[in-house]
């Protein structure tokens, strides 16, 4: 088995369930044998077990679900199968990282294949103190072959060979000490569980709850990394208040992938999972899923064990740290003063008082959406810009620069990349966004309203748009509140004919088509930009084609969801002198 590890501790388990053994042989010396088994007694609780070496330096030994060794020790407790702690105690001994195929593999191809590649890679380790281990662990099997028939032995994957080689030779008594005063068993602390097991608590815990639990299925590393998102999303949504995309979502998983790939590995660690879900998200979520993690379930408050603080470096083992730079809601109340909301004097008033006729926007929202509108046109530009981006392996020239992003992903190939832009001619000239479809076949259409409004001024577009009907929801005398299904804004104003009439546009087939019909054919330069949640036909890149024009598609879901609730609501004001007290009603 590979110490600390979720695939080899399940292996452990299954294996010693299909073999019965008479005995059952661990790589731990007898000097701890006693104060072990106790502590394996006291699991799901967590325990460690420390000594002092002869030069004062302490040892600790991390008693914990996840590991095979201590699964072992845990079967034979629960079978009443005679241990055996068949390991040398060694003075000095310390960490080791052994190289080893990524553990998950025993997951795919399992555990027979994965150990079968390990022993015909020749790996053996040439450490005089593994020498001596592995031999004291074959003289105490040659011992107790003597009174049983079937002995299983689990230890480490790097000894298996010395083992094997060493049982077939007549082993002598080993020189070793049986005796180790000052043997304590601590109950770990909360906060040192957080940072010092072998696997992340939520692993500890879902192994613990397959072993003990016949209905259980058997853990799968990355079935667990997605329960560990959703129970993060919905913290982050509930502390927060924000809720994550399926792109986020999406993000979350390929960049945990690909950190792990990088790093030579087929599933990602916790190290991993917090740099995706800060790269996905923001620091506000990363902290969700290491909290969520590292909660270990089972405490014990009671124990009458001192309790112990402990990191990584005192049990040697390699750490990684991360500062999480969270934003936190206002903590005091402050008390603003906020008007009460204006109510009709009877029900009815406000629609009675509605006409419609002389109908005109509400200014604050015009600047928001021809703010978003300006923004959709410089995307489209990038868009084109990182389409016309030619990257290449740098040879004589640095072009326009070095592009970081290539030459880390083909790193692994020893060059450099560089890119050279090339200037995109033209300008967007239309933005169409699709919001709804409003597609006529789920039966009563949700936006009938069907209109077009000219600019202003010279820094409004016109636009042409289908929403909810104006009259419909009134939010004050002669405010009504409608919702955009879909909307054309084109520059400059003041051309824009009623496009819902005009049988030039009756070759398309919906509300959306004939607004971006409408896009294309009022366009004053290149480019039109198309936001909705599926591309156009191609109909209509051949249509621009025709008239020197092209169609930049973005998918809807790149943009922010909470800016496009923002600009989806809009206010119909019955008169321009409406606008002088239109604040009071309309609330954002």
């Amino acid at each position: 088995m590979i110490h600390g590890c979720l695939e080899t501790a399940v292996a452990v388990r299954e294996r010693l369930l299909a073999c019965h053994p008479e005995a059952i042989a661990v790589e731990l010396p007898r000097t701890l044998e006693q104060a072990v088994i106790q502590a394996c007694r006291r699991l799901p609780h967590l325990s460690v077990v420390s000594y002092e070496q002869g030069d004062g330096q302490p040892v600790y030994v991390l008693v914990e679900p996840c590991d095979g060794m201590i699964e072992a020790i845990r079967f034979a407790l629960e079978n009443r199968i005679p241990l055996i702690f068949a390991d040398r105690d060694m003075e000095g001994y310390g960490a080791k990282l052994d190289p080893l195929p990524d553990p998950y593999a025993i997951r795919r191809i399992g555990y027979e294949a994965y150990l079968d590649e390990y022993l015909k890679s020749g790996l053996e380790t040439q450490d005089p103190d593994d020498r001596m281990r592995e031999s004291c662990m074959a003289y105490h099997l040659q011992e107790s072959a003597r009174r049983y028939r079937k002995i299983a032995l689990v230890c480490g994957l790097a000894h298996v060979p010395g083992v094997l080689r060493e049982i077939e030779i007549p082993q002598a008594f080993p020189i070793q000490r049986i005796r180790r005063e000052g043997v304590t068993i601590w109950n770990l602390s909360k906060r040192s569980s957080r940072e010092v097991l072998s696997e992340p608590a939520f692993i500890q815990a879902a192994y613990e709850r397959y072993r003990t639990r016949s209905q259980e299925p058997v853990p799968d590393r990355l079935l667990l990394h997605r329960n560990l998102l959703e129970h993060a999303r919905l913290k982050y949504q509930e502390n927060v208040g924000e809720k994550l995309s399926v792109s986020q979502v999406s993000v979350f998983h390929q960049y945990g992938r690909n950190l792990a790939l990088l790093e030579g590995k087929l599933a990602p660690d916790l190290y991993n999972l917090i740099l995706a879900a800060r790269g996905c998200a923001d620091d506000n979520f990363a902290y969700e899923v290491w909290d969520a993690a590292t909660d270990y379930p089972w405490h014990d408050s009671t124990a009458k064990l001192p309790i112990l603080d402990i990191s990584p470096e005192d049990l040697q083992r390699h750490s990684r740290h991360v500062h999480f730079h969270r934003t936190f809601k206002r903590l005091r109340k402050i008390l603003r003063s906020i008007p009460p909301r204006k109510r009709e004097n009877q029900p009815g008033e406000w629609r009675e008082r509605w006409g419609g006729v002389f109908i005109c926007s509400y200014p604050p929202e015009d600047i928001v959406i021809e703010s978003y509108g300006a923004f959709l046109q410089k995307k489209g530009k990038s868009i084109l810009s990182e389409e016309n981006t030619h990257v290449e392996p740098f040879t004589t020239s640095l072009l326009d620069g070095i592009d970081i992003r290539e030459t880390v992903r083909n790193w692994h190939e020893g060059k450099i990349y560089v890119r050279e832009s090339r200037n995109v001619q033209g300008k967007v000239g239309s933005v169409v966004v699709i919001l709804d479809e409003d597609d006529p076949s789920e039966g009563k259409s949700k936006y009938p309203w069907k209109s077009v409004w000219h600019g202003e001024h010279s820094q409004e577009s016109d636009m042409a748009f289908y929403a909810t009907p104006a009259g419909e929801h009134l939010a004050g005398p002669g405010i009504s509140r409608c919702e955009y299904g879909g909307f054309l804004m084109t520059y400059p104003p003041g051309r824009l004919g009623d496009i819902w009439s005009d049988p030039f546009y009756a070759v398309t087939r919906n509300k959306p088509e004939r607004l971006l019909l409408a896009g294309i054919d009022y366009s004053e330069d290149r480019f039109i930009v198309y936001a909705a949640r599926k591309p156009p036909r191609s109909y209509f890149q051949g249509f621009a084609g025709r008239f020197n024009r092209k169609i930049i598609y973005i998918p809807i879901g790149q943009l922010s969801p909470v800016t496009l609730k923002q600009i989806r609501s809009f206010h119909v004001l019955d008169g321009r002198h409406v606008r002088s007290y239109a604040r009071e009603y309309i609330w954002k």
